[in-house]
């Protein structure tokens, strides 16, 4: 059982949801990003989300492209996010890297996987491939042990959430909402059945993203998932903070009230 599931399986048996929080590596800046990613640990983040910043990021909301465009533009490069997952997995967090196919690609598939496990990172989540393309992908992540995320959506068919579960190891991502990224009013009241189809389709835990942003968002989806992403949240508190110290005051603030949120949504 790799550390990711590891995690996933203590956070079942103390009947709640994991929670999951993204930034992006590179912001404020490199060795910033990864005080960011302690103070969502030291807040109650049970897996941490590592950013590779893209410069398409069309799945991305304004908060997270603002924030990526910041890392671009202080030249962060891939082996500046490995460097941030090393400085995060060493606190004992599974450490994933969110990003979009191309860079991966670029920098090398087998060589991304390589230095990924070198980094103690626990795998990735990949939401623009799809199964079909992803045999390289595959065969490099199992060389190294790594666990492989993949999405399914609202429009997901049943026979699309099969094909992409049976490709996921560790968790599979379900994307709560159409559309972009970014913090929601309310989580949409589809979420509940998108989980439920996809559990249908595996025995691995679903963990549903895109939208929560506050506890009692994450109360709400910790009744009926295994674990709740949060991402858009975390990165506003960095941009809309006025210094460094009060960035991380206030991302370690709201990783608190979401870790009560998630516990209070004990199933």
């Amino acid at each position: 059982m790799s550390k990711l599931s590891e995690v996933l399986a203590a956070a079942k048996a103390d009947n709640r949801a994991a929670l999951i929080g993204y930034l992006p590596a590179g912001f404020p800046t490199v060795e910033g990003s990864i005080e960011a990613c302690k103070a969502m640990i030291e807040g109650g983040v049970d897996i941490v989300e590592v950013g590779l910043p893209y410069s398409d990021p069309q799945m991305d909301g304004p908060v997270i492209q603002q924030a990526v465009q910041v890392a671009l533009e202080a030249g962060v490069n891939t082996l500046d996010v490995l460097r941030v997952v090393e400085g995060v997995a060493a606190t004992g967090a599974p450490t994933l890297v969110m990003s979009y196919w191309n860079p991966i690609e670029r920098f090398g598939t087998d060589r991304f996987a390589k230095q990924l496990a070198e980094a103690g990172g626990a795998g990735t989540i990949l939401p623009d491939l799809i199964p079909e393309e992803a045999d390289d992908w595959i065969a490099a992540a199992d060389a190294q042990s790594l666990d492989r995320v993949f999405l399914v959506a609202q429009t997901s068919t049943p026979e699309r959430i099969a094909l992409t579960t049976g490709v996921c190891r560790g968790f599979v991502y379900a994307a709560s909402l159409m559309g972009v990224t970014g913090t929601r009013n309310a989580v949409s009241g589809n979420a509940k059945g998108l989980v439920e189809r996809t559990r249908a389709a595996t025995d691995l835990p679903v963990c549903v993203g895109l939208g929560v942003s506050n506890g009692v968002q994450a109360a709400e989806v910790a009744g009926f998932a295994d674990g709740v992403i949060v991402g858009s949240a975390f990165v506003r508190r960095l941009l809309e903070a006025p210094d460094a110290d009060s960035g991380l005051e206030a991302v370690r603030e709201l990783a608190r009230e979401l870790a009560e949120g998630v516990r209070s949504g004990r199933r």
